[in-house]
């Protein structure tokens, strides 16, 4: 987990959230995807490759 303070980009959360304020946010970037908790943005973000957050994203919506 990065608990390095937060770069300026840009965070986005699930249309389906709608105003739950109980979600992930996700940023993309060049060569990865970070998530971070919408409740705590501060606390950290966890990063993925661009590769593995997509076959979680198949994955879900397999599910």
């Amino acid at each position: 987990m990065n608990h390095d303070p937060p770069i300026r980009r840009e965070w986005r959360k699930s249309t389906r959230s709608g105003s739950n304020p109980s979600c992930v946010e996700v940023s993309h970037l060049s060569d990865s995807v970070a998530v971070r908790d919408s409740k705590s943005p501060y606390s950290g973000n966890i990063s993925f490759t661009q590769q593995a957050f997509e076959a979680f994203l198949r994955f879900i919506k397999d599910e």
